[in-house]
This record gives structure tokens, sequence and C-alpha cells, in this order.
């Protein structure tokens, strides 16, 4: 397959390479062997790595755990997720204030940890509603965040997400989940993780680079590509998750990635080979 950009000296000059997760490095519980590679030979070259996925149904330690047994040797420092973004946004901008958060229990447990005033979404008005990626959604929670939100509440969505690629094909995201929460409201969330400039500030705030010692991988044109043409982060899209050639063919120019590659194998075969 042809590069977009065949001048790929802008990949190797990065001192920070950003993965996206599922469907980069590893489709649900399957790890690339080629992306494990990849990311080892990084570091022994003096790179730095971050592992950033908009899944926000899972939080750090449940990601540090899979990427140890996937075989990708993480350090704690290197994971942030949407959900971090998010509860960084809320503690920094909305302190105090409470929220009905529709998530995983581990999501949840997460955030009332870290002082987030929950509520139990049987309560006559929220100041904050926060849709995400839920697998144990139900139609109450549904319910109870659509009332919420026609009482007034604002309304976010950790992340844009429509589905997850899984290894036996796509679930709905967190996109879908919220697409229904409009469809039912009218009203349309403030969206945090990839894309979004809060997700950008925060990974130079952690890490200490500008972005244009940045790279990001990912699979998907919307969300991992979309964030590096947005604030100058040099994109590389692979194809072995939810985007194929045709979306990258149908993209506007503004939306193409600067790199387009099978997966991180040919990557890897570039910078180490």
């Amino acid at each position: 397959m042809n590069f977009v950009n065949p001048n790929t000296n802008a990949i190797n000059d990065k001192k920070l390479y950003i993965f996206d997760m599922d469907g980069t490095i590893y489709l649900g519980g399957k790890p690339f062997d080629f992306a494990i590679e990849f990311i080892k030979n990084l570091r022994k070259n003096g790179k730095k790595v971050l592992f950033f996925t908009n899944n926000a149904s899972h939080t750090t330690p449940f990601y540090m755990k899979k990427l140890a047994r996937l075989g990708f040797e993480p350090r704690e420092d290197e994971i942030m997720t949407s959900g971090d973004v998010t509860l960084e946004f809320l503690k920094r901008f909305r302190e105090g204030k409470s929220v009905y958060l529709v998530a995983t229990d581990e999501l949840v447990e997460e955030y009332r940890e870290k002082g987030i005033n929950l509520l139990t979404g049987d309560e006559e008005s929220a100041d904050i509603v926060i849709t995400s990626f839920d697998t144990s959604l139900t139609y109450k929670k549904l319910d109870d965040a659509c009332r919420l939100i026609r009482g007034g509440a604002e309304y976010l969505s950790t992340h844009p997400d429509m589905n997850c690629p899984t290894e036996t094909g796509f679930i709905p995201d967190s996109g879908a989940i919220a697409a229904l929460v409009t469809a039912s409201t009218g009203k349309v969330p403030t969206y945090f993780g990839k894309p979004y400039q809060e997700t950008i500030e925060m990974i130079s705030e952690a890490t200490g680079f500008a972005r244009e010692e940045m790279c990001i991988f990912g699979d998907r044109l919307y969300t991992d590509i979309a964030l590096g043409k947005r604030f100058g982060v040099t994109s590389i899209l692979v194809l072995s998750g939810e985007t194929q050639p045709a979306d990258v063919d149908a993209a506007e120019l503004a939306d193409k990635p600067d790199f387009v590659f099978p997966s991180l194998l040919e990557v890897n075969e570039v910078m180490f080979k």
C-alpha cells in the first residue's frame, strides 16, 4: 500500500509516540506481536511512549494489567484515557458540581474516589450529566440521564467513538449512547478524549513535550487522526482497526492522515529494519 506521504523522517524525528490501543496495538484481548516489537524498538532508541485510549469503560489500573499481560511492559505514567481528561476538567472547572455519570462501575468508583459529587440518578435535578462507554447500560440509566438533561443539566460525554472494535466485530460505544440521548433530549454533549483540545493539552502538560515533538498512531480518522490534524501533531493511520482504505479516499484533504500504513508492522520495518 502507498503511503500518503513517503518521507518518513517526520516520524523518525519525534520524541513522544502516542498510541491508540484497541485496533492499533491489540484487538480486544489479542495483542499484535509486531506492535510489541515496535514499541520495544522505540524504547531502545530513547523514544517516549504514551498509550491513550478513548475507551473509558476501564481505568488506568485495568489497562496497566492488560497491557502488561499482553506483553507491552507499561508504566503507570504511560497510560491515559478519555475518562482521565473528563475527570481533570471536572476538577479544574466544575469543582463541587453534582454529576450523574452513566458509566461502568469501574469508572464510577474512580470518580467517587477522586472526590466527584456523584448522584444516583433518582434525584430531581443535577448540575451535570456525563455519558460514557457503559457496557452495563440499562434503560433506567438512559431515562434518568435524559430526564436530568431536560431539567437543565449540562451534558458532557467522555468520548465520541461510535463503535468499539472487538475480535468478533464492532459493538456500540460512547458516541452511539450519546446519539440516543441527543435524539431524545435534543441536547448535544460537550465531548472529551480524542480529538478535543483538552486531550492534547493534558498530554503536553503530563509529558512535557510540545506538539511538534509528538506523533500519534491510531485506527480512526475522526478521533486519532483528527487530534493530530487539528493540533499540529504528526498523524499516522493504521488499517488494523476501524478505518478502511475507502474511508481515507473519501476524506477531505484537510482530514487525511500524514501517513497511512497497513499496520504497525510496516512502521517498524520503515524505522528499524
